[in-house]
């Protein structure tokens, strides 16, 4: 039988949470091994708040007095010791100080307010992470940790773990007075280490077992319990915080390096054990600075139970991945880019989860966070279970899940995964497999909702960040606010250009030019949307080669035509994505299991790849016709896009400034193009400022040294033109020279 409790006036005496656990306050980090290199644990401090954006604002959190009411007595309870204890299975125990047996061994405590309870009912309380899960605490005196945990429909809820020997009847949660479905209690001289799980008795009878969805941490699979943990952690990224609308904004360069962490790079002496956190931020942050990347994309590292998932399989959905370290070495990773000046984005999951056991899934014994419906409910592609949209404490959970990790975490973004299996109720179903809407549409109204929700929420709280959808449809607005109808995110994947480009560059040169409407169809629909142009992880696995390899030709088309594509990416509208391992054209499709293959940069011809993409980096970073108009029409224009028989295309990109437009110039075949004439929207020496062919990219060596002086020739309706050497299998980029007084030169 539940207990519950009941509300009265007065407050419970002597009851002091300990310091709430901002991500921006000065706190003392987790001890750290050795052989992680992490900084040395300093003495908490609190300082001011680092980020420029305030996070969501929520009422403190008032200890209400509740009464337990008398239920039926479960098994034996076994009396915790008064004696000091240590937590268990934790990097940094939290020391418990023996303390006079005068509590209960579940004290009747809370952190919900009247305010908070509304709220979550609502579907509006966006810090849910402030208020469920475990939270050491102080109370009547005594340090111990405060357990609260929604299950609406269980019969009976305890907390088990090594601190009472996994014994389900010696600390019963009490559930609340008010129908949230929220039990809670405090439970003395229990801290900061110890492992955790709830044991739930359904209201069927079930004996459930279930991991803490709030946990801020986990154990290391394939071990599933939760731990008691804490954020704490002195940033030293104030400067980027304050700063970061400049790096972020969609009129700035915007250059994401992909990456897996468990397979970018492995200790060479034992290939099969995960580089940390710290290990990474030593070998990755210097290695993304070098290569021109403005962000850096991780692949998801909360935590999952499955390492074959890539991490999109998700149980711990507030949970650094544990397999890399701890929470505070991953805010440390984080910290060094942007000491660098490099944004972090996350990958986050909010479509599916899978169904193990100790996880989400049945999670009170009925389905909980999942939809009951099978049709609504579970994801025929991937055998997991999708979110109910519709239930608001669940829409809590994920936009509170969203909200933490760009507040705690300090992360710049959010790439949302997976959104168009969410958009529509159809989508890998047969006819028969799925109900249509009320107004008989295939749109799933609840996801639409939810995603627009989820997207006003952070984009006003945290201002400053960028949220992505990888949407392979076209469904309308994606990338456009909210108060114009649509969904509200930053950006979208451009998953169309992607497939269209790689199936082109796939054809031999020779046939190109029967495919030609291929390449330039893009631009038909370029600017009905923020788009990011993704050369992503999906298309160097399962069969589908590395980048390198979908190139055809002997050895030297195939890397001449790597760099074309590049070429074509850096200078085409939008943002751009490269997964790592295409940056230097591995010549192996990616694999999970194993590292990158870095022993390839000793050859010319993969360090030439790689000289490519720090000069496109460099191109795009410096150029301000490459980023300042990426998504609008004004910021590209057509010179010559017809002449499919020569299979070469010619554009202009242009900024604010029309000093700065830029000249573009891909030649689709390995044929060498002399005297090749070109209009121009200006008189005046045109510089060759980029080519792919340059023998320092492993190219022929195909330049055009001297700058080309204009001819009053109309070409290309322009009344201005130059002749230049087109390079074979290659790329070019042209800027007018202005002209400088001699003075200045002899200055400079």
């Amino acid at each position: 039988m539940a207990k519950k409790t009941t509300k009265t006036e007065n407050p419970l005496p002597d009851t002091k949470p300990v310091k709430e656990k901002k991500a921006v306050t000065k706190v003392k980090a987790d001890k750290v091994t050795p052989e992680t290199g992490a900084p040395e644990p300093k003495k908490a401090v609190k300082t001011k708040k680092a980020a420029a954006e305030k996070p969501v604002a929520v009422e403190k959190a008032v200890p209400v007095k509740t009464k337990s009411i008398a239920a039926e007595k479960p098994a034996a309870i076994k009396k915790a010791a008064p004696s000091k204890q240590k937590a268990v299975n934790a990097d940094t125990p939290t020391e418990i100080a023996p303390q006079p047996a005068k509590l209960k061994a579940v004290e009747p405590y809370s952190r919900f307010t009247d305010f908070d309870i509304s709220l979550f009912k609502s579907g509006k309380h966006y810090k849910l992470y402030e208020k469920l899960g475990s939270h050491v605490v102080e109370y009547q005196g005594v340090v111990g940790t405060y357990f609260a945990v929604w299950a609406p429909n269980a019969q009976y809820v305890a907390v088990i773990g090594n601190f009472n020997g996994w014994n389900r009847g010696s600390h019963s949660l009490n559930a609340r007075w008010d129908s949230s479905g929220i039990w809670e209690g405090f439970i003395p001289n229990v801290g900061n280490g110890e492992t955790y799980k709830y044991y739930i008795k359904s209201s069927t009878g079930e004996d459930l077992e279930k991991s803490d969805p709030f946990a801020l941490r986990w154990e290391l699979p394939p071990r599933t319990a939760s731990i008691v943990a804490d954020t704490f952690y002195e940033w030293k990224d104030q400067d980027w915080m304050q700063n970061r609308h400049e790096h972020n904004a969609l009129d700035r360069p915007y250059s994401v390096y992909e990456v897996h962490l468990g397979s970018w790079a492995r200790n060479p002496e034992s290939p099969d054990e995960f580089l940390t956190y710290t290990q990474l931020a030593e070998k990755m942050v210097p290695y993304v600075k070098e290569m021109g990347f403005t962000h850096v994309e991780f692949m998801p590292i909360m935590e999952h139970p499955y390492y074959p998932s890539w991490g999109y399989q998700v149980s711990g959905y507030f949970a650094a991945a544990s397999r890399y370290g701890t929470p505070q070495q991953l805010m440390y990773l984080i910290e060094e880019f942007h000491k660098a000046g490099i944004g972090v984005i996350l990958d986050w999951v909010p479509s599916h989860f899978p169904g193990d056991i100790h996880a989400l899934y049945k999670f009170d014994g009925t389905h909980l966070y999942e939809h009951a419906d099978a049709r609504k409910g579970f994801h025929p592609d991937w055998k997991s279970y999708i979110f109910n949209y519709g239930r608001n404490e669940v829409r809590a959970f994920l936009i509170s899940n969203a909200l933490f990790w760009l507040e705690r975490y300090h992360a710049d973004g959010l790439r949302v995964d997976a959104v168009a299996s969410m958009l529509y109720l159809d989508y890998s179903r047969k006819h028969g497999e799925w109900e249509a809407n009320r107004y008989g549409g295939n749109e799933n109204l609840e996801a639409i909702s939810f995603l627009k929700e989820f997207n006003e929420a952070v984009y006003s709280h945290f201002p400053s960040v960028q949220t992505i959808a990888e949407e392979s449809t076209s469904f309308t607005g994606v990338s456009r606010p909210v108060y114009l109808g649509g969904l509200g995110f930053g950006m979208k994947w451009m998953m169309g250009w992607m497939h269209d480009t790689i199936d082109y560059f796939h054809e031999d040169p020779i046939h190109r030019k029967y495919h030609h409407n291929e390449i330039t169809f893009s631009t038909i629909y370029a600017f009905t949307e923020n788009f990011m142009l993704p050369f992503s992880h999906d298309e160097v696995v399962y069969g589908k080669g590395s980048m390198l390899r979908k190139m055809p030709g002997d050895e030297w088309r195939q890397f001449a035509n790597l760099r074309l594509m590049y070429g074509y990416m850096f200078t085409h509208p939008g943002s751009k994505l490269l997964f790592m391992g295409g940056e230097f054209g591995q010549g192996d499709e990616w694999d999970f299991g194993k590292s990158l293959q870095w022993h390839v940069l000793q050859y010319p011809n993969h360090q030439g790849i790689s000289e490519t993409v720090k000069a496109l980096n460099h191109l795009y970073r410096t150029e301000p016709a490459l980023y300042e108009k990426a998504f609008s029409h004004q910021g590209f224009e057509w010179v010559d896009g017809g002449n499919a028989n020569d299979s070469i295309l010619v554009y202009r990109r242009m900024g604010h400034d029309s000093k700065n437009d830029l000249m573009v110039i891909l030649n689709m075949t390995p044929v060498v193009r002399r005297d090749y004439r070109i209009g121009v929207p200006a008189a005046g020496k045109w510089k060759e400022i980029f080519n792919s062919d340059n023998e320092k990219y492993w190219g022929s060596g195909i330049i055009n040294y001297e700058p080309v002086n204009s001819d009053q020739v109309s070409w290309h309706g322009k009344s201005q033109s130059i002749k230049i050497t087109i390079p074979p299998l290659a790329a070019a980029v042209f800027k007018l020279v202005l002209d400088v007084p001699a003075k200045y030169e002899l200055k400079r």
